[in-house]
Order: structure tokens, then C-alpha cells, then sequence
């Protein structure tokens, strides 16, 4: 049995030149993600030599070539950004939802702002006639001075929106005013100022075209009583309306014009507002590889760590095929169960160390940290003594 075992060194540099050189397409790490960075070609060989020392070299063989160590340090590289990556795109997804993804994020900070909050509120606006996305038109129906009933769909959506369906959002069907059927204000003659002069003891004065000011509680209690006595003898202005049919109440006694607000059902419910190429959801976050050059001591530490635990595994799955290997007069069994055995467990550690990590330092705990850090220190500047000033 011929197996292939560490030699003992190896040369990241030399095999990119050769990898790329006389093998096209081949790369010395199988997806190529940190092949041209400058750090990682540096420390992929230390790296070699910790994982083979760490499984018994030179005491024992190692069934493991440079090119598995190297797969096992891209991997740890890539798993440690993924992760990263994962938990600030979590964090700031309501943010970044419905901005443009041709921007790399990372290394970048997240401004926070309540443009998502704003935009998720849009939709009451829009329901409330007070704002949002979606927009208010205005149409009319003529009265015939007979009939009591129009249906808004035949008269208008029809008509004017090409059959689309609509909602009736207001209608303005209300009676004039009070306060022009006592005063004009663009009276030349001031008669209309004149009776509400004497109608409240005021006829001795000058009427309000010579620039009287009236009190204000005159015109109030006026205008109360006219819509007190509308309200009461006679059939006050409303409508009822059901499926865009409007029921006017009382009955229009000649042909005039009803207008009313209203929205496009198809724009109301229409979920995509932002335009293409827009964040969405965790799919594309534009979050990109982090380079290893980028990563500082807490983060090369755990990729060591992460990276023997793969070696460890490889090495398990190498020495497991074989089981036992015939020495001279005996046989010895190997270790293969073990060693991954160690591997899932060190790497379910690193893994969950690295989740409670991320989790501490998400905007979430963080506000909590800091609330409890601004509680703890008033709490020490409640001890200190008050000093007290005289003049």
C-alpha cells in the first residue's frame, strides 16, 4: 500500500506559479478565493506546518498532501466571512431592503436610518388620504335631478380608467357652508354684514365694509345655528355607498357635479414598489468575500482553529478507508473514528463560540449593553456629593 504522507514543507508561491503556468484552469486551492491575496499566500504554508505538526508529524506519518491543508484553510477563510457576513446582513436588513445592491458592503458601516420604518408606514398613509405611495385621483358624476343612485364603476371606472377597478376613498357631497348663507364676504354692499349686525345688536355700528372687526364669537354662534337648524328640520347632505355604488342623500334636485377620490385597486395592492435590482432579502445582500489580508488576530485565530479541525477530519475520513495497515509481525489500527470525532466537535465550539460572538456585538445587544452601561453609571454619579455654591 502506497500512500501519499506529508513531506514535510511545502510552497503555496511556487505552486500558484505552477498551478497557473503549465496548468491552466488548475488552481492550488479548489475555488481560488484568496489565491492572489498576499497574506494568505504567506501564511497557507505556516498554516500547512501547525495542522501537520498538531496530528503527530514527525512522529508520525501524515496521509495528507499540501494541497488538502491548503483546501482546509480556504474553507475555514470562507466559512469565518460567511458567517460575518450572514449576521450584519441580519442586522441591518430592514435597512438596506429597497436599496441598490451594486454596492460591496463589506468593511463598509451601516448607517442606520427610518427610511424602511417610513416606507413599511406609506401604506396607513395611503389608506388615510395623509400621504404614501400610492396615488389619490379625483372623478365626478353629473346628477340627473331624478334618480337618487350611481354606480361609480359604470359612470367612471369605465370610462376613464379602461374598466380598472377602483375604491371610493371620499365623496364631497355636503350642503354650502354657513357662513355664506348669513355673509358674503365680497359683498359691495355690505348688506349681508348688515343683518348679522343687527341680528346681534351691532346695527348702531358701521357694517364691516368700513373695517370693523366683528368678535369672532358672533359669526361662531351664528353659523352654529344655521347648522343646528339644518341638522334638525331639515334632511341633512350624506350618502351611503356599497361596491362603488353611491347612494346621495337628500335627492339632487338638479344636475350637478359629485366629486369624489379614489385609487386604482391594482396600484394599491401592487407589493412591488421598489424598483428592479433593488435588495430584497439575505439572498443579495451585496455582502462580498472579506480578503484574508482584512481579517484581524480574533478572526485568523479562529480560521487556524477551524482549519486544523477540517485537517483533522480529512485526515479521519484517510485513515478510515484503511482501518488497519500490517506492520511486521502484527497489524495496527488507526485512528480515523477519532479524529473526526475530535473534528465535529471542535468545530460544532468554534462555530457556536463564534454565533454567541456575532449575537453580542448585533445593534440589538448592543443597545442593551449600552442602556445597562448608561444605568450603571448613574447610578455612580448618584453617590458622588453635590457640591454646593455660594455667592
Amino acid at each position: 500500500m502506497n500512500v501519499p504522507i506529508w513531506p514535510g514543507s511545502s510552497s503555496f508561491i511556487a505552486a500558484s506559479a505552477s498551478f497557473y503556468g503549465s496548468n491552466i484552469g488548475l488552481r492550488p486551492t479548489p475555488f481560488g478565493y484568496y489565491d492572489s491575496d498576499t497574506v494568505f499566500k504567506v501564511e497557507a504554508d505556516k498554516l500547512a506546518d501547525y495542522c501537520a505538526r498538531s496530528v503527530g508529524y514527525p512522529i508520525m506519518d501524515v496521509e495528507l498532501q499540501d494541497i488538502n491543508f491548503w483546501a482546509a484553510f480556504e474553507e475555514s477563510t470562507t466559512k469565518f466571512t460567511t458567517m460575518v457576513n450572514m449576521y450584519n446582513a441580519k442586522d441591518y436588513i430592514l435597512t438596506l431592503q429597497g436599496t441598490t445592491k451594486n454596492t460591496n458592503l463589506s468593511g463598509r458601516e451601516i448607517q442606520t436610518n427610518l427610511g424602511r420604518t417610513i416606507q413599511m408606514a406609506k401604506s396607513y398613509g395611503t389608506e388615510a388620504g395623509s400621504g404614501g405611495t400610492v396615488d389619490w385621483k379625483r372623478g365626478y358624476v353629473v346628477t340627473n335631478g331624478v334618480s337618487q343612485s350611481y354606480d361609480l364603476n359604470v359612470l367612471w371606472a369605465n370610462v376613464s380608467e379602461s374598466g380598472k377597478r377602483i375604491e371610493i376613498k371620499r365623496v364631497f357631497h355636503n350642503e354650502d357652508p354657513a357662513i355664506v348663507r348669513y355673509f358674503d364676504p365680497m359683498s359691495d354692499t355690505g348688506r349681508g354684514s348688515q343683518a348679522m349686525l343687527e341680528g346681534f345688536g351691532f346695527g348702531s355700528y358701521s357694517p364691516a365694509v368700513s373695517f370693523l372687526v366683528m368678535p369672532l364669537y358672533a359669526d361662531l354662534l351664528r353659523m352654529q345655528a344655521i347648522e343646528m337648524n339644518d341638522q334638525i328640520r331639515k334632511s341633512s347632505f350624506t350618502f351611503e355607498i356599497q361596491n362603488n355604488k353611491v347612494q346621495l342623500f337628500p335627492i339632487p334636485e338638479k344636475n350637478v357635479r359629485v366629486y369624489f377620490d379614489y385609487v386604482l385597486i391594482d396600484d394599491r395592492n401592487n407589493p412591488l414598489a421598489t424598483p428592479t435590482g433593488s435588495i430584497s432579502d439575505l439572498s443579495n445582500v451585496p455582502y462580498d468575500r472579506i480578503q484574508f489580508m482584512d481579517i484581524n488576530d480574533i478572526g485568523v485565530q479562529w480560521i487556524y482553529e477551524y482549519a486544523l479541525a477540517v485537517s483533522k477530519s480529512m485526515l479521519g475520513l484517510v485513515r478510515g478507508k484503511y482501518g488497519t495497515i500490517p506492520i511486521p509481525g502484527a497489524d495496527t489500527t488507526l485512528n480515523g473514528a477519532d479524529l473526526i470525532a475530535q473534528a465535529d466537535a471542535t468545530k460544532l465550539q468554534l462555530i457556536t463560540d463564534l454565533k454567541e460572538l456575532l449575537l453580542s456585538m448585533g445593534r440589538e445587544m448592543t443597545v442593551v449593553a449600552e442602556a445597562a452601561i448608561g444605568t450603571a453609571l448613574q447610578q455612580q454619579l448618584a453617590k458622588v456629593p453635590s457640591k454646593i455654591y455660594i455667592k
